[in-house]
């Protein structure tokens, strides 16, 4: 981690990044009080935190079960060359499918590892069949299935 980026933050602005990642609907006046400040200086940091880019969006966990979705797949893929031209042309294609919920250019064996969501085994199968082996330079296609959820977040830990 870049030391300097972090050394920009003091204590209450670490202090309203973690109350944020643990609940971004609280109301400025709701995080004030967390934080120890006022209304308005708590609003004018939130708005520095967000135009400094440490703040980049506001989401609601939704619960996938709930919505359907009873598959959890990981999934690496590997392209067929390193070309820049090609690499750039799938990772345009990924960013564009709904049921990819994560996807990340790694090292290793590999080129890709996809988070993917369907709403059962014979879904992902059809979906692994006309969606991902139809994307562009697709040589090869490793699934793994998640049997349990141990941890899930997106909250990263706040150091001072």
């Amino acid at each position: 981690m870049d030391k300097t980026i972090i050394e920009n933050l003091d204590a209450t602005d670490r202090r309203i990044l973690a109350a944020l990642q643990d609940n971004a609907r609280l109301t400025t006046a709701e995080l004030g009080e967390r934080v120890f400040l006022s209304q308005s200086p708590c609003w004018r940091r939130v708005r520095r935190l967000e135009d400094d880019g440490y703040i980049q969006a506001y989401r609601a966990v939704l619960d996938a079960r709930k919505l359907g979705y009873g598959v959890t797949a990981f999934v690496s893929i590997m392209l067929e060359s390193h070309a820049q031209a090609l690499s750039r042309d799938f990772e345009t294609r990924i960013a564009e499918i709904p049921e990819v919920i994560a996807c990340h250019n790694v090292s290793g064996r590999y080129d890709f590892l996809l988070e993917v969501v369907a709403r059962d085994l014979e879904g992902f199968g059809v979906f692994a069949r006309d969606v991902l082996r139809a994307l562009p330079g697709v040589k090869e296609i490793y699934s793994s299935f998640s049997l349990k959820e141990i941890k899930s977040t997106r909250a990263l830990p706040i150091v001072g």
